[in-house]
């Protein structure tokens, strides 16, 4: 299991060993099993891998949605998964998320005003004025205008311009922490480029920390200041933005690499890129769960899950036989 950064007084979340099971088909499987990390405040970690491999699964338990099957989430220095529902309604003033789809997840009855306006009416402000004021503070700042926005619906706008509502909606309580579940996937290149740069200003304005989650190492890299990796539900590395794509240390992490497209006469590296099928969450592999794709999967690798250990200081990774950036 990672054992992460060192845990200091500027950590704002900490999570230990989190497992989320589901059963499906009569069978009980691990979506998560034993994810650990730390994000300190101000901090961008980003999260990626391919799709169904538990990122979205591990951002939603982050925010107990739902609570983890096993582990600890300590937000804060607070313990979530200890709280009932009603002990965390004040802590989600503080731990918002920006879900992937930005149109299915706006009520499309409901103007721009009620909803980005909804978090601080449930939170039991009362005051119309200081509400009216506040959505207008949070719509100027992600680039919308109120006097257009307010009284129009999702439906009226692009995905782009939907994603700022939500963006608007998670930043209307002053979160200290934001989980950006795939916030850019469902937009054009340009668009995510705006929406990023958006997070960006409003990390900055806002004093942000953000979980950043992607299947798109290329976004991922231009964001975070730290990027680890899931595979089938664990993390195999973790490591700084810059360390991890210039020395990737785990066979899945350098074909992740191996398919971002590049300009000039650099090309995908064949004998990193990934193949074959993800095996099914319902019967992971023994051992190492990546030796099925692995192009240096040994013996070892099948009879021993490898434990998750610093290479170099900031730098982990789960792999018997890791690259060490070759």
């Amino acid at each position: 299991m990672p054992d992460s950064t060192n845990t200091t007084e500027a950590t704002l979340l900490e999570v230990r060993d989190i497992t989320v099971e589901y059963v499906t088909q009569g069978q009980r499987f691990a979506a998560i099993s034993d994810v650990s990390m730390d994000i300190a405040k101000g901090e961008t970690l980003g999260l990626v891998g391919e799709s169904g491999c538990g990122k979205s699964t591990t951002g939603r338990a982050i925010i107990q949605l739902p609570t983890p099957t096993a582990g600890s989430v300590k937000f804060e220095g607070r313990e979530l998964t200890e709280l009932t529902h009603t002990d965390m309604r004040p802590i989600r003033k503080r731990l918002q998320i920006i879900f992937q789809d930005p149109v299915s997840s706006l009520n499309p009855r409901r103007r721009v005003k009620d909803i980005v306006a909804e978090p601080l009416i449930i939170s039991g402000m009362t005051n119309k004025a200081e509400i009216d004021a506040k959505v207008r503070e949070v719509l100027n700042a992600v680039g919308m205008d109120p006097d257009i926005t307010l009284d129009r619906r999702p439906h009226q706008f692009s995905g782009g311009q939907c994603q700022r509502i939500c963006i608007a909606r998670s930043l209307i309580m002053e979160p200290n922490l934001i989980v950006c579940d795939e916030p850019v996937s469902a937009l054009d290149v340009s668009v995510q480029a705006q929406i990023l740069n958006l997070l960006e200003d409003m990390k900055e304005r806002y004093g942000l920390t953000l979980l950043f989650i992607s299947h798109d190492l290329a976004v991922v890299k231009n964001i975070s200041d730290r990027v680890a990796v899931m595979y089938l539900g664990k993390f195999c590395e973790l490591a700084s933005s810059e360390r991890i794509y210039e020395a990737p240390a785990h066979p899945y992490t350098a074909g992740l690499m191996a398919t971002i497209p590049e300009i000039g006469d650099k090309s995908i590296d064949n004998a990193m890129a990934l193949t074959g099928e993800i095996p099914s969450p319902l019967n992971p592999p023994s051992g190492c769960r990546f030796r099925t794709r692995c192009p240096h999967a040994q013996e070892k690798c099948a009879a021993e899950e490898p434990a998750f250990s610093e290479i170099e200081p900031g730098h982990q990774v789960a792999c018997h036989f890791p690259l060490l950036g070759e």
